[in-house]
């Protein structure tokens, strides 16, 4: 398709805008708060990500939290593909998401750790990466009970996965640098890992 460069650069950076103010949007932060739980960044680890959801005890708006969290990869990935038809370009957008989840403006940047809008890109981008992503995260985390330790596999083999995949280089690139910003963004976690401190899948938060 013939596209002119500069109208696909400025529609790139358009497009990477709009993925970011996707995944700034806190899911985890207005659902908990409409069910009159109050700020769930004061509770537990106080991440706005599903999984802190999850130690309010409320395992239904936890699942919420998840599945739009994870969405809001998927929409800025499938909304860039029907717009420029190009793969870099909709991995970018779904970068994006996963800056504006982790770094959100609304929120003085201080977000969530990015892995279910990080597994949304996937599922946006080729389900067969979402597979890896979750068969990596289940065997993980049935052999270690560390949810935190499985996302940390999942991330590192998905970009492995994409160049067997033969994705090209710049993407299977890209997606080491969304999988590096989540490991980043895992500090805390990698620390308690490293200690033993880290509470395992079923474990209440101290």
């Amino acid at each position: 398709m013939d596209i002119p460069f500069l109208p696909v650069f400025i529609m790139t950076g358009v497009l990477f805008f709009i993925g970011y103010v996707l995944g700034s949007i806190p899911f985890g932060l207005i659902f908990t708060r409409l069910a009159g739980l109050g700020d769930i960044r004061k509770t537990g680890s106080g991440n706005i990500g599903a999984t802190n959801v999850l130690r309010t005890g409320h395992k239904k708006i936890a699942f919420a939290t998840l599945l739009c969290d994870m969405l809001k990869g998927t929409a800025a990935v499938l909304a860039a593909l029907n717009i420029v038809p190009f793969l870099f370009v909709a991995l970018l957008a779904g970068s994006g998401a996963v800056i504006g989840h982790m770094f959100p403006v609304w929120l003085k940047f201080k977000g969530g750790k990015g892995v279910a809008t990080y597994l949304g890109v996937l599922l946006g981008l080729d389900w067969l990466l979402a597979v890896v992503f979750g068969l990596a995260w289940l065997m993980s985390a049935f052999l270690t009970r560390y949810s935190s330790l499985a996302a940390l596999v999942a991330v590192v083999t998905v970009p492995v996965a994409a160049r067997l995949l033969l994705l090209s280089w710049p993407a299977s690139l890209l997606l080491a640098v969304m999988s590096l910003l989540v490991i980043l963004k895992h500090h805390a976690n990698i620390r308690r890992l490293l200690n033993g401190t880290e509470s395992k899948i079923g474990a209440k938060a101290g």
